[in-house]
Formats: C-alpha cells, sequence, structure tokens
C-alpha cells in the first residue's frame, strides 16, 4: 500500500510539474484552479480508499478504536488542511501587492514547479500532525464553509446587478425585450423547480410539513422578490429577481435531496439504490460547484480591491507629471494588478474547508460513508443559505429607502 501512494505521489508531482511548465503569466488563475481540482480529487480519492491505510498509521486513531467513516474523515480533512495552509501562506504573502512592479508578482504567476512540490509537502505533513489538531482545524472548517458560502452568495447578488446594468445601459429595446424574456424564464424556471419539489419531497401517506415549509417559503420569497422589485420607490429590476428566485428554488433542492436516505420524505432516494455512476455525477458536480466559486470570487474586484486596481473607488492616477520620456518598461512596471492576489488566495483557502464539509458531511459520520454531502447538517446549511441570500438581496433593494442619506453603491 505505502509503495502505491509513493507511485501516486510521484506520478501526482510530475504531472503538476508538467503542467506547470505550460502555465503562462495570463493563465495563472486557472493554474490555481487546477492545483484546487487535483487537491479535491485526491481527497475523494482518500476517503474512498484510503481508510486501510490511515488505519496503519500509528500515530492517527491511537489513542482509540475507530470506525472506517472516521478514517474516511480524517484523510479529507488532512488533504484539505494541507491545502489550506498553501493557499494560506499565499494570501499572507501577496498581501499588499498593488502593481506589478512589486516583485511578489512575479512569484503569484509563476514558480509553478516549485508550488508544486510545496503543496505536496504540506498535504503529506498535515499526515504527520497528532489527531487533536485536525479536531481543531474540522471545528474551525465549520465556520470557514459558511465564509465562503457567504461570500458565494455576495458574489451572485453583485452578478446578478452588474448583468442588468450591462443591458440596461444599452438602451436599446431589443436588450429590455431580452431581459423581459430572461426575467419571465427565471420565474417560470423556479415555479417548476419547486413545482417538482412538492412531488419528490411531500409523497403521499407521510406527514412531511418541514419539506411543505422548506418549498412553501421558497415560493413565498420568489414572490416578495418581484413584488420588492417592481416597487415604484424601489429602484430595482426584475432579472435581478428573478435569478435570485431561480438559484433559491435550486438551493431549496439541493438542501431536500441532502435529507438522510432512510427519510420517508425524501422521495429520490426511495426509487432505487444510489450506483456508482449517480455517486461520481454528483462529485463532479461538487467539483466543478466550488471551483467556480472559488475562481468567480477570488477574481472579483468587487472585494479588497488593490487601492490601486482600476475597480477600486477613489483611485488616483499613479503617477502626476509624467514625462513623455517614460520607457514602455517603467510604464509595464506602474501597471496596477487587476484583482487582489491576497483575497484571491483566501478564497481558495476557504473552499479548501467548504470541499471539505462536503465530502466529511460536516464531519457528521451519522450516514453512510458511500454518501456525499448528505444528512440533516448539510440540510440546514443549504436552506440557511437560501434564507441569507434572501435576506441579502432584500436588504439591497430597501436599504436605500431607510437610510436615504447614504449611498449604495
Amino acid at each position: 500500500m505505502s509503495c502505491c501512494l509513493s507511485c501516486c505521489a510521484s506520478l501526482t508531482c510530475g504531472l503538476c510539474t508538467s503542467a506547470a511548465s505550460c502555465i503562462s503569466q495570463k493563465s495563472a488563475r486557472i493554474g490555481y484552479c487546477g492545483l484546487f481540482g487535483v487537491s479535491l480529487v485526491v481527497s475523494w480519492i482518500l476517503r474512498e480508499f484510503g481508510a486501510p491505510l490511515l488505519e496503519k498509521l500509528p500515530w492517527i486513531g491511537a489513542s482509540n478504536t475507530h470506525t472506517k467513516e472516521w478514517y474516511q474523515e480524517e484523510a479529507v480533512l488532512r488533504v484539505s488542511l494541507g491545502n489550506f495552509l498553501f493557499f494560506g501562506i499565499l494570501a499572507l504573502i501577496m498581501i499588499g501587492v498593488k502593481d506589478q512592479n512589486d516583485k511578489r508578482d512575479s512569484w503569484h504567476h509563476g514558480g509553478w514547479t516549485v508550488k508544486a512540490v510545496i503543496w505536496l509537502l504540506l498535504v503529506v505533513l498535515a499526515f504527520f500532525l497528532p489527531d487533536v489538531v485536525i479536531v481543531v482545524y474540522g471545528f474551525i472548517s465549520k465556520f470557514g464553509a459558511g465564509m465562503f458560502l457567504l461570500i458565494q452568495v455576495i458574489i451572485l447578488l453583485d452578478c446578478t446587478h452588474a448583468w442588468n446594468d450591462a443591458w440596461v445601459e444599452k438602451d436599446e429595446q431589443k436588450w429590455y425585450i431580452a431581459l423581459l424574456a430572461v426575467s419571465v424564464g427565471c420565474y417560470i424556471a423556479a415555479f417548476t423547480v419547486l413545482g417538482l419539489l412538492f412531488i419528490w419531497f411531500n409523497p403521499s401517506g407521510y406527514d412531511c410539513g418541514l419539506n411543505i415549509f422548506f418549498i412553501v417559503m421558497s415560493m413565498i420569497l420568489a414572490f416578495v422578490f418581484g413584488v420588492i422589485a417592481l416597487h415604484p420607490k424601489v429602484s430595482g429590476s426584475l432579472l435581478p429577481a428573478s435569478v435570485i428566485s431561480l438559484y433559491c428554488a435550486y438551493v431549496c433542492y439541493t438542501g431536500l435531496s441532502s435529507e438522510p436516505h432512510d427519510y420517508e420524505c425524501n422521495g429520490l432516494n426511495k426509487s432505487r439504490a444510489i450506483s456508482t455512476s449517480t455517486l461520481v455525477l454528483g462529485m463532479l458536480t461538487t467539483v466543478l460547484s466550488v471551483l467556480y466559486s472559488a475562481l468567480r470570487a477570488g477574481s472579483s474586484t468587487t472585494f479588497l480591491s488593490p487601492p490601486s486596481s482600476p475597480k477600486s473607488a477613489g483611485s488616483k492616477p499613479l503617477l502626476e507629471d509624467v514625462e513623455e520620456g517614460k520607457t514602455k518598461k517603467e510604464e509595464k512596471e506602474a501597471k496596477p494588478v487587476s484583482y487582489s492576489y491576497s483575497f484571491f488566495h483566501l478564497i481558495f483557502a476557504l473552499a479548501s474547508m467548504y470541499s471539505a464539509m462536503l465530502l466529511s458531511g460536516w464531519t457528521s459520520t451519522s450516514e453512510s460513508s458511500d454518501l456525499i454531502d448528505v444528512g440533516w447538517t448539510s440540510v440546514w446549511v443549504r436552506i440557511g443559505t437560501e434564507w441569507v441570500t434572501a435576506g441579502l438581496y432584500t436588504w439591497t433593494l430597501v436599504a436605500p429607502l431607510l437610510f436615504p442619506d447614504r449611498e449604495f453603491a
């Protein structure tokens, strides 16, 4: 087993080294995204097949006899900790980078072979740490995952408003028609999904009041979004309201589908047993969701933009009274960075915690080890995310009315 692990580590390192040489400066974000994706795949592989190996390591779980599920959770958390340390260290190093004149700008875009080796060493190091460190990290990860979900929601709100503003600024009839068509389409899709949820998660013959409450609440929220957005005193639009409604319906679905598989009101899981292909598809969906959210949020200039960034408020010219004799090299050195490198890596660090919570069932081993993101903890996290999304969106609409003297961007 140890020989197999060594071969896998060598192949992984070799693959990362080969890929590192192909990553250009412009594709740095894709490189970090790929490295994060590799960490998720490694976590899943060790979760499924690494328990027997961890049982043979004397310093892991030596104090008590543990179940297979406990060792699976340990594998996920330890890989996540190594990943968190890697991106966390990078986030600290990149604090204060404002323009490409900073030497750390080249560190952010280059040195991929060294980064791959450091990442691998940190992941391996995590498997030599005592159990108490992993317990503390697992507890902290719940809050880190919550922060990631909150930032993900804020990014969604920012995207919907930016989308709406971009089409409205064109000030052409075809774009207004497109706005209306997309808005109506999103609302139809949202209520269609919620209607299907009534069929799937409210089987006849069972008292499923909790599921009905979640679904009805989602319908009410979707209706309230539209009413507030179209109110004459609110400078809102139907497009963000419809997109948020569809998102809330989707989150409601993910929450209900995370209910325990022996729960009588989870009609989807009574139809047939979960197959391997279904688990793989669910894992791929989770990986793509986390990768997109981390990349989109980490690249955003909405959060913690460096003072010299073009998107930051109140930015001033970098150089005043610039002489015409400046060389191209000097102009390149003065070019500001387009996003906050430190915040970019922080997002991936939080995403590492979030992915660990998904793969470990939020450190709850009450469910089968063959299931991903299933259990009542996952249900309430999803539903809570939906309600927080609703609250934040409503706040963006009513805040200018409640505080007319303040400027809301």
